[in-house]
């Protein structure tokens, strides 16, 4: 690389660090609200609301990267010929082709990262995430026993516990259980434990009583107890082993998948081939979208209106790609066509970045011959 190309691989690089914080960052939050609030209901803390935040990162990062880095090469390019660095760097006979090469590099640089995201760090965040999610959901204590409240877990079920010890003992408990729709039955006991069994979760209630009414008859009976198990496992979702997502797979194991372990899943043949293949295109998709940019804003003349015209062409090209990526991946993932049509997207934008570098050459070239001698040209 000459000394050029360093200097705008690098300015390339600093913009592409802002701008890839600052749209993660913006991402993250987004969806860090929705997940704290959930946590939140759920009587989680706040460890375990930053451990769930992390391992939602590597997703948001690879996400946002590839709009990071056109968004970096718009600004760059932009700023490179308003300060008039490019328009010297032309002058001196560098072409758009010419000038490609850092923005090459740069493109190759991001779709690395977002291939080491999509092949690495997001299975493997992934699987944590959901083994988490699970361990959360099948957690009774944290969803259901909250001291000082009245909590409906179920429909005609409502359950009160005064205080909660360090220890785990719940103290002065009220649970009214009206589901079945002919009879309620109101338990009071002065303290219970939560135990797990191997036939799910039990509620043990010591000194205590149940009131059962009989709307039928509209009788009331009295039971008093020293200690009475109540069964709280049809309160909770049915926790069997958990079978991984194809999310969750490596790229070999989709490209190359287990007709058993896919057949767990539920998923189809065409659509663990889409995962697969996508994680590769994914990459490409990055390099088209960059390449794009910088062709189009190269293909405009030096204006000191700025670059308006050249950024929205470029910004509707990213689009329109992005679009067409969205449609493949439809296709792809039905089966309608083969897997192969999600790499269309990524060539047909390598095709028109090189159709607007040659277009770009072209045009300065036949703007050289019809210049002025003397150096028309340069001053232009």
């Amino acid at each position: 690389m000459s000394k050029f190309d360093r200097y705008m691989l690098s300015q390339l690089m600093m913009v592409f660090g802002f701008f890839a914080l600052l749209l993660i960052s913006v991402y993250w939050v987004n969806s860090a609200v929705r997940l704290f609030d959930r946590l939140i209901s759920d009587n989680q803390t706040v460890w375990v609301f930053l451990e769930l935040s992390a391992l939602t990162l590597p997703n948001v990062i690879r996400l946002m990267l590839p709009v990071a880095g056109f968004v970096a090469v718009l600004y760059t390019i932009q700023r490179m010929t308003g300060e008039s660095e490019l328009v010297v760097m032309q002058a001196t006979g560098f072409s758009p082709l010419r000038l490609a090469r850092p923005a090459i590099f740069f493109a190759l640089i991001v779709a690395l990262l977002i291939s080491v995201l999509a092949h690495l760090l997001v299975p493997l965040s992934r699987t944590r995430l959901n083994e988490r999610n699970a361990e959360i959901n099948g957690n009774v204590t944290a969803r259901f026993l909250t001291e000082g409240t009245l909590l409906h877990p179920a429909g005609g079920l409502t359950l009160y516990i005064r205080t909660i010890s360090p220890t785990g003992e719940l103290g002065d408990v009220f649970l009214s259980d009206a589901r079945s729709g002919r009879d309620a039955t109101i338990y009071t006991a002065t303290r219970a434990y939560l135990t797990h069994t191997d036939t799910g979760p039990k509620l043990v209630m010591f000194d205590g009583m149940a009131q059962t009414l009989d709307n039928r008859n509209r009788s009331l009976s009295l039971t008093r107890f020293q200690d009475f198990t109540y069964d709280i496992s049809a309160l909770m979702a049915e926790h069997g082993p958990r079978n991984p997502t194809l999310d969750e797979w490596m790229t070999r194991d989709l490209l190359y998948p287990d007709p058993h372990r896919l057949a767990e899943t539920g998923a189809t043949a065409a659509e663990a081939a889409f995962n697969g293949h996508d994680r590769f295109a994914k990459p490409l998709m990055a390099i088209s979208g960059i390449l794009v940019g910088f062709a189009a804003m190269m293909g405009g003349s030096f204006s000191r209106f700025g670059m308006w015209r050249q950024m929205a062409l470029a910004s509707g090209l990213f689009v329109a790609l992005y679009l067409l990526s969205n449609l493949a991946d439809r296709t792809a993932m039905r089966g309608d066509g083969p897997v192969a049509v999600v790499y269309l997207p990524a060539l047909a934008g390598l095709a028109a970045a090189t159709c607007l570098l040659l277009w770009g050459m072209r045009r300065r070239a036949v703007g050289a011959k019809g210049a002025p001698a003397g150096g028309g040209a340069v001053a232009a």
